[in-house]
């Protein structure tokens, strides 16, 4: 047996850019930025910012293009998925990424915008979960 989930908490680093594979498919792509401060060896805080290529299909993908922007903090969970590809002098390139199966938007309602993070799915298209399995909510007590 073996798992290949991901959880992630970070903000989007541009807006999300959307493509049409055909009339049924939308693609999304974005980087989401985490960060980790730790002590370094002479006592002061060092904050590290790791970079996710974000990939989006289909339902979750249009869901993202109504909602989110750069900036925008965001819960996501997917999986693991590394691909490769011929570059331009034949070389051998990899990228891994997320592809997102679900995912929460975790800013707060900016007044006067109708957008929180609790749109609800809309009933078009696959469903990204299981009906059984609410998406997580977050309340005000996060740590960051």
């Amino acid at each position: 047996m073996s798992v290949n989930k991901v959880i992630l908490i970070g903000r989007l680093g541009k807006d999300p850019e959307i493509r049409k594979i055909n009339t049924t498919t939308t693609v999304c792509n974005f980087p989401l930025a985490t960060n980790e401060s730790y002590k370094n060896q002479d006592g002061t805080y060092t904050e590290q910012t790791e970079w996710h290529n974000i990939v989006m299909w289909r339902g979750v993908a249009e869901r993202a293009e109504r909602i989110l922007k750069k900036g925008s903090t965001i819960y996501v969970e997917g999986k693991l998925r590394t691909r490769s590809w011929e570059d331009k002098e034949n070389n051998k390139r990899y990228t891994t990424e997320v592809v997102v199966e679900n995912f929460q938007l975790l800013d707060k309602r900016e007044p006067g915008t109708g957008n929180s993070g609790n749109e609800q799915r809309s009933s078009s298209g696959p469903s990204t979960t299981s009906e059984s399995t609410p998406e997580p909510t977050f309340g005000d007590d996060l740590p960051f």
